[in-house]
């Protein structure tokens, strides 16, 4: 990792520890890694989001063990320079700064009580009929295309898209429905 670690320059490395921190702290459900990684693309940079995904999940690690341990901002670059002698001079500068300014920010509680399971952040839906297929000419079949935009653990946003047949739809926002009017008991 340290060597695509290399690849990025300083002010969009910054931008992702920022981002991080940011998510640690509750303040926004994910990095949008895909987003980040075509800005960095159209600055001449090759990477793929699969190894900025590893970046962020390697950085988002770092924040929340040293938050989970209370570390200064020296005891951090202490103990990463002697864990990681390859990564780059620049990185460490970026994750001095951001941990100076806003690692005291992430409460060692909040690191430990990251939860294990995603994080909703949009959803977006379709209405559609398919007229007609190559084995029948007259479909007139309705369907629901639902997009959903999730943050994993780590704070990865990744999409989600399905369909749904007409009663399927019903079925699901009837359970819907059903959350909603518990949540109203609480």
């Amino acid at each position: 990792a340290a060597d695509k670690i290399n690849l990025i320059p300083q002010d969009f490395f910054a931008e992702l520890c920022e981002q991080i921190i940011q998510h640690l702290n509750h303040k926004i459900p994910g990095v949008n890694t895909a987003e980040l990684c075509q800005r960095i693309q159209m600055s001449g940079i090759e990477i793929n989001v699969g190894d900025l995904a590893k970046i962020a999940n390697i950085v988002s690690f770092l924040f929340s063990t040293a938050a989970r341990n209370n570390l200064s901002t020296e005891e951090l670059v202490t103990t990463l320079g002697n864990a990681v002698s390859t990564l780059p001079k620049h990185a460490v500068q970026v994750i001095r700064h951001v941990w100076n300014e806003q690692g005291k920010s992430l409460s060692a509680e909040d690191a430990r009580n990251l939860a294990a399971v995603g994080q909703f952040v949009d959803i977006k839906w379709k209405l559609g009929v398919a007229m007609s297929s190559d084995t029948c000419r007259s479909l007139k079949y309705p369907y629901v295309t639902v997009m959903l935009k999730v943050a994993d653990p780590s704070g990865q946003i990744t999409d989600k898209s399905f369909e749904m047949t007409i009663p399927q739809f019903k079925n699901f926002f009837r359970q819907f429905k059903e959350m909603a009017a518990v949540l109203e008991t609480v």
